[in-house]
């Protein structure tokens, strides 16, 4: 690897002398009768074609895009706010895309049509106050009626309501996994600290602290759907981000403080299996998957699992070797069913306890 990157460095250096000598030779005054550099109408007309081909290749590669892997795309948002970022981010792409296939147009079909010639000078403008207001006013209302919408947008999703009394969980992110604790009944956090990390205590709850006695960790998330979630988050090593890409949902996990992110659930997870999109992706994974077990049994490999739909909270930094398999399954469920399975948890107090009467 060091002998690659090596013989790397040695052709870019060379690439980049080359580079120079060849600027060092253009910047020299040549003679009058030296034309070789000048293009010729023939030049012009084949830079033109060559334009015109490019802008259509553009919108060619776009369209086979669209039409092969939209299926890619996320399903419906999971989340209640989530339904407003997808408007928002639909507009976005709308404005950027109807914008963009103009412009590209313009400027490759002129750079066709316009294509110089010998004797031929272009008309132009020196000084053009009403086009100038013309291409300055309208973007400046474009943006900022697409940032002031994203203003109140992004506020309305940060801005945590406390007389909506949302259920408190705190994720706590570490190389490479993610654990969960629940507030328990009182729906207040325990005292927490990474210096207090010993045995079963894998979050440094402070077991003294009165409000962590009902405290309950976990390595599956389990959320009732309806209800608002506000989530507290640190991490205890480096710098991780907590996505929850189907709830449309990201913040920074960062060591030494604690950020926040909330958002009420409005799809279980058995409903979202049900849609017909995300079924459609699911039978697509497996039958990939099939053709791959064949290929691994001609091996003597073990075959792949069916895939089953889950939500997942990934970590979008890139935090180590392991980040890729930073992973935790989320569940959204009935209150019946979260009750019924938060019930069968035990609590930070009874986990020390029993660590206690072990030694």
């Amino acid at each position: 690897m060091t002998a690659f990157l090596v013989v790397l460095v040695i052709i870019l250096f060379g690439v980049a002398v080359w580079q120079m000598a060849k600027i060092f030779q253009m910047s020299k005054t040549k003679p009058a009768s030296d034309n070789d550099d000048i293009a010729s109408d023939k030049d012009n007309r084949v830079n033109g074609y060559l334009m015109l081909m490019f802008v259509l290749f553009i919108y060619a590669i776009a369209i086979v895009s669209f039409w092969k892997w939209s299926d890619v795309l996320l399903p419906k948002s999971a989340s209640e706010h989530g339904v407003e970022i997808d408007q928002l981010w639909l507009i976005s792409m709308v404005l950027i895309f109807v914008v963009g296939i103009i412009t590209q147009w313009l400027l490759h079909y002129f750079a066709f049509k316009y294509s110089g010639k010998k004797g031929q000078r272009a008309t132009f403008f020196a000084d053009n106050d009403k086009l100038e207001f013309i291409w300055t006013i309208i973007p400046v209302i474009v943006l900022a009626g697409l940032i002031i919408y994203g203003l109140f947008t992004w506020t309305d999703i940060m801005n945590v309501d406390t007389d909506d009394d949302p259920m408190v969980i705190e994720l706590y992110a570490y190389q490479f996994d993610w654990r969960a604790r629940y507030s328990g009944e009182d729906n207040a956090l325990g005292k927490a600290n990474v210096r207090l990390i010993e045995g079963v205590n894998q979050l440094g709850v402070d077991g003294s602290d009165p409000y962590a006695q009902d405290d309950i960790v976990v390595n599956e998330l389990h959320l009732p759907v309806g209800r608002k979630i506000l989530f507290k988050m640190r991490s205890q090593d480096v710098l991780h981000s907590a996505y929850m890409p189907h709830f449309r949902a990201q913040m920074n996990c960062v060591p030494g403080m604690i950020t926040q992110f909330s958002f009420t659930p409005t799809v279980t997870t058995e409903e979202m299996r049900q849609d017909e999109e995300v079924v459609a992706k699911v039978t697509k994974i497996n039958k990939i998957r099939r053709e791959k077990s064949l290929d691994l049994a001609k091996n003597g490999e073990e075959p792949l699992e069916t895939y089953e739909f889950d939500y997942l909270l990934l970590c979008n930094k890139i935090c180590g070797t392991n980040h890729y398999n930073m992973q935790m399954k989320i569940i959204v469920e009935s209150q019946e069913d979260y009750d019924a399975w938060i019930a069968e948890q035990a609590t930070m107090k009874e986990v020390l306890k029993k660590e206690e009467e072990s030694k």
